[in-house]
């Protein structure tokens, strides 16, 4: 479904400049596959940095009164 709300966005941004609209067809269809490769790249970084941060906190000593 994503890929072709891409298509169709992709192509009506190509037909306003009075093209066809297949290249923006292709890119819109290209993009919607990136974008969702991305999303899943930057999940995975945030979940890295969250758990880097815990291990980093647990190192330190803690202060015992």
């Amino acid at each position: 479904m994503r890929n072709l709300i891409g298509t169709a966005v992709g192509a009506a941004i190509d037909r306003r400049d009075g093209d066809s609209g297949v290249k923006g067809a292709i890119i819109g269809y290209v993009a919607s596959g990136a974008l969702k490769t991305v999303a899943k790249l930057g999940l995975l970084a945030a979940i890295a940095a969250g758990a880097y941060r815990l291990v980093r906190k647990s190192d330190k000593p803690q202060a015992t009164y």
